[in-house]
């Protein structure tokens, strides 16, 4: 499938950003992409679930056989989207609108997935914010906190939730960034949360191993999702991905399997590692 792209006068003025609007629309799944039961009568709970990669992740989990409860903030009309391709995919999907920076948000989304599915097996921790600022003395406090809030905080409560529901064999999967090995001068605060969601995975994976439960995460490279127009400025998207060794950027569609892997029985060796899909990156983390 060629990938390749014109992401010229691509922007937003809000974030995260609406899928339905971008041109060309992120490719969500391939359609060669054939399911083979691998997480058959599994439920997942995926935040940032709406659009692009988490969008692309409910998707392929369902045409692996599970229902999926998606958490997102304002995003209407592509949290009901993703929920029309998870159930052409023949499975449930939940909405769950709300804020994750709010710990008793969190509480209530798992309870509600809980409550509809019986169950859970599989938590994405994925939802993020960024905001670029030329230099550390452009961060309000107020942006770190948000930033904070949304891209770790969040982690630790909806994890802190799900436990309780988790059992030998299920599996967290974080979602980090290149940026946490790179660094980003532009995204300080943003590449600080990454960078500690990846010493989260690991010390989690510790934490958990003796339970059964594998811990593990997904650093992206430049992916082309809603963010992205709702980030930067028309010069920087038409940029954007190309200066990857593969001249572009990725699309959600080359991420997502990355995620089945380490959901399912494939990956039961694996805990406490990041996945690099970033168009030939080397990081060596």
């Amino acid at each position: 499938m060629n990938y390749q792209m014109d992401t010229r006068g691509q922007t937003q003025s809000a974030q995260p950003g609406i899928e339905e609007v971008m041109d060309p629309t992120p490719v969500i799944i391939r359609e060669s992409y054939r399911g083979s039961g691998r997480l058959q009568g599994k439920t997942a709970l995926i935040t940032g679930g709406d659009s692009g990669i988490g969008r692309a992740v409910a998707v392929h989990f369902a045409r692996e056989g599970a229902d999926v409860a998606i958490v997102y903030l304002d995003e209407n009309q592509d949290a009901e989207d993703t929920k029309s391709m998870v159930e052409a995919e023949g499975k449930a999907c939940l909405l769950l609108q709300g804020d994750i920076r709010s710990e008793q948000f969190c509480k209530e989304a798992v309870s509600r997935t809980v409550n509809a599915f019986g169950k859970l097996n599989i938590l994405v921790n994925n939802a993020a914010e960024q905001h670029p600022k030329e230099h550390i003395r452009e961060i309000s406090a107020r942006q770190l906190t948000d930033t904070f809030a949304t891209n770790i905080f969040s982690f630790f409560y909806f994890t802190q939730a799900a436990l309780p529901h988790l059992r030998k064999g299920d599996s967290i999967i974080n979602t980090t960034s290149i940026t946490a090995y790179h660094g980003s001068p532009a995204l300080l605060d943003y590449s600080s949360t990454k960078g500690a969601i990846v010493a989260y995975t690991r010390s989690l994976a510790g934490s958990l191993a003796e339970e059964g439960i594998r811990v593990n995460a997904v650093a992206p490279g430049p992916i082309w999702t809603p963010l992205i127009p709702s980030t930067f400025d028309s010069e920087r998207v038409e940029k954007f991905g190309k200066d990857t060794p593969f001249k572009r950027p990725g699309q959600p569609a080359e991420v997502a399997p990355c995620y089945v892997f380490l959901a399912c029985e494939d990956a039961s060796y694996m805990s406490g590692q990041v996945l690099h899909p970033n168009g030939g990156q080397v990081v060596n983390g």
